[in-house]
């Protein structure tokens, strides 16, 4: 098993380097879920829920959704390494095997105004998941661009309304493994102590 800081700094959106070939036992991905229900949640509740999906058919059609809604939104931006990353997995996405969806069960409509702590009962479990499957050999990213075509995934999946998608998690077996700690600014340029 990883130490909890070589986890913690070498934890990588993982795109190109996933396994599409592979098999993922959904045994493991529930393995990964249950830990990923004991992150923090906001006042104690936990509204997450998650939908796996492995069924290739399905997987084809929500990565249809994610390219269309990524391609939108990358336009003509200039080729970067991130943003050739982001294509790729753009392109590939309905051959991972296993797309996990979080989602935050709020009963209605998303309230008007921050929705910071709403959507912080969440986030800390996809982190939790995407630790948890990198410390079993799974490579995942946290994505949102198929959130553009959220209702049509909803209905793909019979999401119920009330029910809204907070992050697609591709997941596989990665391939290599030389994960080390990503280039950062220096923690001096961005902490302010006291005040800006």
């Amino acid at each position: 098993m990883v130490t909890s800081d070589r986890l913690l700094t070498t934890t990588r959106s993982v795109r190109r380097r996933l396994d599409l070939d592979r098999p993922v036992p959904l045994a493991l991905v529930e393995e990964c879920l249950r830990i990923a229900q004991q992150a923090p949640c906001g006042s104690g509740r936990n509204l997450a829920h998650w939908v796996v999906v492995t069924d290739p058919a399905t997987r084809a059609e929500i990565g249809e959704v994610y390219r269309s809604a990524f391609e939108r939104a990358a336009g003509s931006r200039r080729s970067t390494p991130s943003l050739d990353s982001a294509r790729y997995l753009a392109h590939r996405l309905g051959e991972v095997p296993v797309l996990v969806l979080a989602c935050l069960e709020t009963g209605g409509p998303l309230p008007d105004g921050n929705q910071a702590g709403l959507w912080g009962s969440l986030l800390p479990s996809v982190w939790s998941y995407m630790l948890a499957a990198r410390a079993r050999g799974l490579g995942t990213v946290l994505t949102t661009a198929h959130l553009a075509g959220e209702r049509q995934v909803a209905q793909l999946l019979g999401i119920p309304p009330g029910v809204h998608q907070g992050a697609l998690i591709p997941t596989a077996y990665y391939l290599g493994d030389t994960f080390r700690p990503a280039t950062r600014p220096p923690l001096e340029g961005v902490l302010h102590r006291e005040r800006w």
